[in-house]
């Protein structure tokens, strides 16, 4: 078999068919997966909805908007009152990148629980905001008598040792999700989408 002489024409000619055939390859996973991949976020969800919501009150609905890039789960008991939001919230400043949280939030103002949807901090360091210990300290303080800020920058959360990126950034995201709570709580105590 006669050698094939290497040149730039054929090398790019290669290069373009293995780009192509991965291309699709990846294309064709991807197609087959969005929607179970959609279904195990839209679990991970439910699951952290109900986390951060546990207010012992049946919750009869919910309505979802998303309002300057916060997403804000509604809770309503039967009466149609407000019982809280659970708010999906983020962080992109991390010491490995976004944070992002589910904060669950009475209809006082007050913080009832945390959830960590998804971090990428550094193990045993930073991924230590998973912890009761750390995550734990939010629950039942309202922002006006619990400044959501490290204690080294005159708040009053514990930062997680060797990890004070990360506890400012947790603490940065809870803080925007409380914000954006009271910002709106008179347009969610009216019920329904009357908040555009």
């Amino acid at each position: 078999m006669a050698k094939k002489e290497s040149t730039l024409v054929n090398m790019l000619v290669s290069l373009l068919v293995i780009t192509a055939v991965s291309g699709g390859v990846l294309g064709l996973v991807y197609g087959m997966t969005k929607d179970s991949i959609a279904q195990v976020e839209q679990k991970k969800n439910e699951k952290a909805i109900a986390e951060v919501l546990n207010t012992g009150v049946v919750i009869a609905s919910f309505d979802i908007d998303t309002i300057d890039g916060l997403v804000y789960n509604l809770a309503y008991d039967n009466s149609n009152q407000l019982i809280g939001a659970a708010i999906k919230t983020f962080s992109g400043k991390g010491f490995g990148g976004k944070i992002e949280l589910m904060v669950g939030v009475l209809e006082n103002g007050t913080i009832n629980k945390v959830s960590v949807l998804s971090q990428s901090e550094t193990p045993g360091l930073g991924a230590n905001m998973t912890n009761e210990s750390f995550k734990g300290q939010f629950s039942g303080q309202h922002p006006n008598d619990f400044k959501l800020q490290v204690k080294k920058d005159g708040g009053d959360v514990d930062a997680i040792t060797a990890a004070t990126i990360t506890s400012r950034a947790f603490s940065e995201a809870v803080k925007t999700a409380c914000d954006g709570f009271e910002a709106h709580k008179s347009q969610f105590l009216k019920g329904g989408n009357s908040y555009e």
